[in-house]
């Protein structure tokens, strides 16, 4: 199923795209799940149901998906994680940018683990949202990646049973604000460069995702797919998941052993090469952000305006 969280005249709801449209299940199913995340954690048998209600729509039932504004298939995720330097291509740019190794080897899978960050829900924003530009920054940069929703409560389970737990997966864009430092003259200590890296990932509608959530049985090989993001239709990164240094099953299993995983969970899974920060063709005002992964669709963000005023550093305005 293409299963898509989207707002009609005021009321929430999700459906299931079928062609141009989309059936509306609480329009069908008023006693159904209010939202994706309840849908998911009511489990597999909610959405056989749902998809069983699809089948047997008819016009009635159904909205064209012009006319509805879509969100983010998990518009509040309990967890949003991403995997930071998954793709080798994307680590040696990185390196070369910045002058020093980031801990690249001829070998990564067998001398180092995955390295998750969170994020704050408030991050989250849908297909066709606005990105807001944030204060603190004049060098905005995009991510496209793979994002992978649960489906199941999960802990210290095996790359080999991580599939069984995995509801589907949708496209996500680690929008990431570059060059941030939050004090004049501070004292530099170890690990200050990673904390300013971090901090630039959690501005309000800094993941967008959608623009559906397709189920993974409708997923034949997930690293096979795919991935193109262009920046006012200018190719910017193209790839393949199979480029991933750890794979979705071995993501998976290694963050279900730092926590426990649950439905409506969203991780995504890191970006190739080709971001702005290597190039220093950062995001501006009015551009507009097309993320593309084989099989799930095309994720549009138009970036907003620019602030009124930017404080730099932050700690000294």
């Amino acid at each position: 199923m293409r299963l898509v969280s989207f707002e009609l005249a005021g009321f929430e709801s999700i459906g299931v795209v079928r062609g141009d449209s989309v059936v509306d299940i609480r329009r069908v199913w008023p006693a159904g799940p209010e939202d994706m995340l309840e849908a998911l954690w009511l489990g597999d048998a909610c959405l056989r149901k749902i998809e069983a209600i699809a089948a047997a729509a008819g016009p009635e039932d159904q909205v064209a998906l012009s006319a509805v504004r879509p969100r983010a298939p998990v518009p509040r995720p309990g967890k949003v994680l991403a995997l930071a330097g998954n793709y080798a291509e994307h680590i040696k740019e990185a390196a070369h940018e910045r002058g020093f190794a980031l801990g690249l080897s001829d070998s990564p899978r067998r001398e180092t683990t995955p390295r998750p960050f969170l994020m704050p829900g408030t991050a989250v924003i849908g297909d066709g949202d606005e990105i807001p530009l944030p204060a603190y920054s004049r060098q905005v940069d995009y991510e496209l990646e793979l994002a992978v929703v649960m489906g199941r409560r999960c802990k210290c389970v095996e790359a080999a049973e991580a599939a069984a737990y995995i509801a589907g997966y949708t496209v996500a864009n680690d929008v990431s604000a570059r060059g941030v430092t939050y004090k004049a003259g501070r004292k530099e200590r170890p690990w200050d460069e990673f904390y300013d890296w971090l901090n630039g990932k959690w501005a309000d509608g800094f993941c967008p995702m959608g623009p559906v959530l397709v189920t993974a049985d409708e997923v034949a090989d997930v690293r096979a797919l795919g991935m193109e993001l262009r920046v006012n239709g200018q190719v910017r990164q193209k790839a393949d998941t199979g480029r991933m240094i750890y794979d979705v099953a071995e993501i998976v299993a290694f963050l279900s052993r730092l926590m426990t995983l649950e439905p409506g969970d969203v991780i995504c899974t890191g970006t190739p090469s080709g971001v702005g920060v290597a190039t220093g063709r950062f995001l501006q005002p009015g551009d507009v952000i097309e993320a593309e992964i084989d099989g799930i669709g095309t994720l549009t963000n138009r970036v907003g305006p620019a602030p009124d005023e930017y404080y730099e550093p932050l700690a000294s305005r």
